[in-house]
């Protein structure tokens, strides 16, 4: 599949034909997507989250994204947004989902008390147990592919340079249960509360080692007081810490790509 989108693409006009019966009141370019143009669009009838791939590898990605967040919906106790899969007159795969009330972890990190801070520690550790439990057999091929065949084509085509990203060992210490692959703090949604009500953007999942999810979840800035809540329910330090270094590296070679490739993309969440 090699047809992408870019910013030059009449996106506006590809939302309001994906939903005629809707009145489209305000459209905006969220400048912190990395992999997509994202637009949310509000409407008359609520808001919604719009993703257009950016390369032929995202445009292949964000169909596995719609296919796991169907085959993950209902199995964890949190939520997951359900994506529609659509294709403009050219091919080209996009998806729009509801958008969901809440605030990123990222985002209320700093700003959480004790209690907020063991809760969600508590409750990210539970998704990426439940997550890692689910039965696979039947599920479609997008929801088994491998996390590290994923990460390996990343690096050596669609990064400028090659990192130091251990990709033998994370294909050494791979499992077969599903990963989510990119549970960053922006990943997790709170609600009004501070308590984690979903998870999004499962464009990364596939099977790997749940220790991957746990690493990811630290890879980036974060009170010392939640890295410390949050670890504690889990075992194999070294793993988690060795991993946990390979998934910065991956986020310093994307970012360079970025910064190269697409200057209007927000980076502060590094």
């Amino acid at each position: 599949m090699g047809k992408f989108f870019t910013t030059s693409d009449p996106l506006d006009s590809i939302i309001a034909e994906t939903m005629p019966e809707k009145k489209i009141e305000k459209t905006e370019h969220i400048l912190t997507g990395w992999t997509n143009i994202v637009i949310e669009v509000t409407t008359d009838a609520g808001s919604y989250f719009f993703r257009f791939p950016r390369n032929p590898f995202w445009s292949r990605m964000i169909v596995k994204d719609a296919a796991v967040c169907k085959f993950v919906d209902g199995k964890t106790s949190y939520y997951t947004p359900q994506m529609q899969l659509c294709y403009d007159s050219e091919g080209r795969p996009f998806s729009v989902h509801e958008k969901i009330e809440g605030y990123t972890l990222g985002d209320r990190i700093y700003h959480l008390s004790h209690t907020a801070i063991t809760g969600v520690a508590y409750d990210a550790a539970k998704f990426i147990k439940e997550l890692s439990g689910i039965d696979l057999r039947g599920a479609p091929k997008e929801v088994k592919f491998p996390l590290s065949e994923f990460l390996h084509e990343l690096d050596y085509e669609h990064y400028d340079e090659h990192i130091d990203a251990d990709h033998e060992y994370i294909r050494e210490t791979e499992g077969d249960s599903l990963v989510h692959g990119d549970l960053n703090l922006g990943n997790i949604l709170l609600d009004e509360n501070d308590k984690m009500i979903g998870v999004i953007d499962f464009a990364f999942s596939g099977t790997g080692n749940p220790n991957m999810d746990v690493a990811r979840m630290v890879s980036r800035p974060a009170p010392e007081e939640f890295k410390k809540e949050f670890l504690a329910f889990f075992d194999d330090a070294e793993e988690i810490s060795r991993m946990k270094d390979a998934w910065q590296h991956i986020d310093n070679g994307y970012a360079e790509h970025i910064r190269a490739h697409y200057p209007e993309i927000n980076l502060n969440q590094l």
